[in-house]
């Protein structure tokens, strides 16, 4: 089963939230539409899609994001301005 670990922002690009998911596209609608009002995200306003990764299991993929987690802020950015440098929503190229 395919996974996602994936990096949401805010409109201004200051909030950095990390997560996984085995339904990347669901998931990131599911934060735009502030589903859970009381979750990190929707208080935050973090659903514009920045960075995400693939991977053939979710055990891999939350791997992935324990490793991100670690990381401090400058890494995060760094990672997604390699392959997002605007740092564009990539929800509608999904």
């Amino acid at each position: 089963m395919k996974a996602w670990t994936y990096i949401t922002t805010n409109s201004h690009n200051r909030v950095l939230y990390t997560g996984v998911t085995s339904d990347l596209k669901g998931r990131i609608d599911s934060h735009k539409i502030k589903k859970y009002p009381n979750a990190f995200t929707a208080k935050y306003n973090a659903d514009k899609l920045v960075w995400y990764q693939e991977f053939n299991s979710i055990i891999d993929a939350r791997a992935r994001e324990k490793q991100l987690k670690a990381g401090n802020r400058a890494k995060k950015i760094k990672l997604i301005e390699t392959i997002n440098p605007k740092w564009e929503d990539l929800f509608e190229k999904l």
